[in-house]
């Protein structure tokens, strides 16, 4: 077949088609040629005129990976970081970074060359260690080491510098006047006096039992809380070995899967060692001879802690490290970027594995390939059956199957008590997708599971009988009826101090005990002693007004503000100019969030996490959970 396109291909036949093609994207127009554009990598994020490919996204989540690597001390993967949701992180903070970058090189905020080769010139890496000038030569050797090119680093610099422009023009533009500080100082320094007692329960009284007929009204009035949703029961087929039954591995599977797997199981060497990069052979002579002779190299050190040798990321590196006899510093080595020199300090010896040590583990690993065998022949027996027409419960029986049943559950899987179903959501779609009675094919789960559904019952949304839910609706009726009479009779007690009655004479009428502070300051100790209703009451109304405020779950303050003590002026000034900062800076946050999410919905920005997963060599799609229990 490959012959035929080849030779068809040469032929004048296809030239002519070509020709064809070419021509109708001529009358068309250009447009049509967006068919290919699926032949190209995808892209992981796209923002305006601003993309990241998958090329990128590897290259940037590779270097995520080494610094965790660095910071940690530990091997991790991609898909380590992958399954603990980085990718997706990232990919956020990407999309925030293009958007703005797109909207602000469309608007004109664009730094000279001149700016950023002073950000470039301003680097240590990028001189030389001895004259102290820029080398062009350690320039571009960094870079290489960081995987970069100058046109990268430099697009990078512009684009920060941008950013960082952009959001001091930002703070400058919207820095708060001085009455903003000014009026959150003479809050906090103002002092107030006011008296105030608490109308508790036993002043208001209790309410009464509740009738049916006032219970049937309280469930009317909360119907939407009190309907039962749509509820179904069903059967599952489940295809893998019962509980207890794990099948028997032999001695001889299990001195075959350790043999293949050893070098997998046992631990590796590791070595605790530093890499000094070098711009070339002669720096790496020099930096080689000053580590030996115990003299400071001049050069920062990138340090590896108990790294095994898989996890060096240079080959040359790991070859040098690894090939020393112990600890000591190498000469110059030559790797895939540059010139380096490694000093290893310490080696920790690897050890091999035993089948003593690993037997458990190599049992479980063998058992659970059997059972997933074992539950594939079960449901392609299964299948046969049925299409034989073999009843769901004859095939079942048939096979070696089993079938559980499911409590009444809602279409998010929640049972009556409100608990969560641990099962596949597959199961869930699939009962509400099948009438009463109904039964599904054999369905697969992921991770080698399947099963089969039955549709038992269905049982729709309804109200709940009063005899069913009288207990908690006797518990609302009453707090909510009691709440009512400490309100009323709070306002009631307000009333009479508002119409002129001495506050003192009301409280002692009510039985309660009246409570006096003069100076009050809205701070945390003074609202922890006076409670939050009073000091919302104290600081919520203008002098000689009352105020009625919860005071908890049980009780009201009824109160009256008796005097206001303005702020002393020498003292709000120095707080108004310490707050101010601090408001501004709130201010340049909130309006810094509103303009990233404006050149977001701008650039009609997305990123795509099929296409991450895709590039570091990922399905897609994450694994779907596991089986029901």
């Amino acid at each position: 077949m490959i012959s035929h396109f080849r030779n068809f291909a040469k032929s004048p036949w296809a030239i002519g088609l070509v020709g064809l093609i070419i021509l109708s994207f001529m009358v068309l127009g250009g447009s049509q040629a967006d068919i290919f554009a699926s032949l190209g990598p995808r892209h992981v994020v796209k923002a305006g005129d601003r993309s990241l490919s998958q090329q990128e996204f590897r290259t940037d989540f590779d270097k995520i990976v080494k610094n965790y690597q660095e910071q940690t001390g530990q091997p991790v993967t991609a898909e380590d970081l992958v399954n603990q949701n980085i990718h997706v992180r990232y990919l956020e903070g990407k999309v925030q970074e293009l958007s703005f970058q797109s909207w602000a090189h469309r608007v004109g905020i664009r730094p000279g060359k001149e700016l950023i080769l002073q950000q470039i010139r301003q680097i240590p890496a990028f001189f030389n260690q001895i004259t102290g000038k820029f080398d062009e030569e350690s320039y571009k050797t960094v870079l290489q080491g960081e995987g970069l090119t100058p046109a990268q680093l430099e697009g990078n610099l512009r684009n920060e510098y941008a950013q960082n422009h952009f959001g001091a023009s930002l703070y400058a533009a919207a820095r708060v006047p001085r009455i903003y500080g000014a009026v959150i100082a003479n809050g906090a320094l103002e002092r107030r006096d006011g008296r105030w007692f608490a109308v508790t329960q036993a002043m208001a009284g209790s309410a009464p039992a509740p009738t049916d007929e006032q219970l049937n009204a309280f469930m009317a009035e909360n119907a939407d809380q009190l309907r039962r949703p749509e509820t179904r029961i069903a059967s599952i087929v489940l295809f893998d070995s019962p509980p207890g039954q794990a099948p028997e591995i032999s001695e001889e599977a299990i001195q075959e899967r350790f043999e293949f797997r050893k070098d997998a199981l046992s631990i590796p060497e590791r070595r605790t060692f530093s890499v000094y990069p070098a711009a070339n052979a002669q720096a790496a002579e020099r930096i080689s001879a000053a580590l030996k002779a115990g003299e400071n190299p001049g050069v920062e050190a990138t340090p590896y802690s108990e790294t095994p040798r898989s996890a060096v990321p240079d080959p040359a590196v790991a070859e040098a490290v690894f090939g020393m006899s112990g600890p000591g510093v190498s000469g110059p080595v030559q790797g895939r970027v540059g010139f380096a020199v490694v000093e290893v300090t310490a080696i920790q010896p690897g050890e091999a594995a035993t089948l003593d040590g690993v037997r458990e583990a190599i049992v479980q690993e063998l058992q659970g390939e059997a059972e997933k065998g074992a539950e594939f022949d079960r449901v392609s027996r299964y299948e046969a059956a049925r299409n034989s027409g073999k009843s769901m419960e004859e095939a079942v029986e048939e096979v070696g199957a089993r079938i559980i049943t499911l409590p009444a559950f809602t279409e998010q899987g929640v049972r009556a008590d409100g608990s969560q179903i641990n099962a596949p959501p597959q199961i869930f779609e699939t009962a509400w997708r099948l009438p009463e009675g109904g039964i599904s094919d054999v369905i697969d789960a992921g991770q080698g599971q399947y099963f089969v559904l039955r549709l038992d019952k269905i049982r729709p949304a309804s109200m709940p009988a009063l005899d069913e839910v009288r207990d908690i609706l006797v518990r609302e009726w009453t707090a909510r009826e009691n709440s009512r009479l400490l309100s009323a009779k709070a306002e009631e007690l307000a009333a009479r101090v508002r119409a002129g009655e001495d506050i003192a004479e009301v409280a002692r009428s009510a039985g309660a005990t009246l409570m006096s502070r003069e100076g009050v300051l809205q701070d945390q100790e003074t609202v922890e002693a006076i409670g939050q209703g009073v000091a919302q009451g104290l600081f919520g109304q203008a002098k000689g007004q009352v105020f009625v405020q919860p005071q908890s779950q049980t009780a009201f303050a009824v109160g009256v503000v008796d005097d206001v003590r303005a702020s002393d002026p020498s003292m709000v000034a120095p707080i108004a100019e310490r707050v101010r900062p601090r408001v501004t800076q709130d201010v340049v946050s909130g309006m810094g969030e509103s303009a990233i999410g404006w050149t977001q919905a701008r650039a009609k920005a997305s990123y795509d996490v099929g296409a991450a997963r895709q590039a570091l060599g990922l399905p897609e799609e994450a694994p779907a959970p596991a089986g029901a229990q």
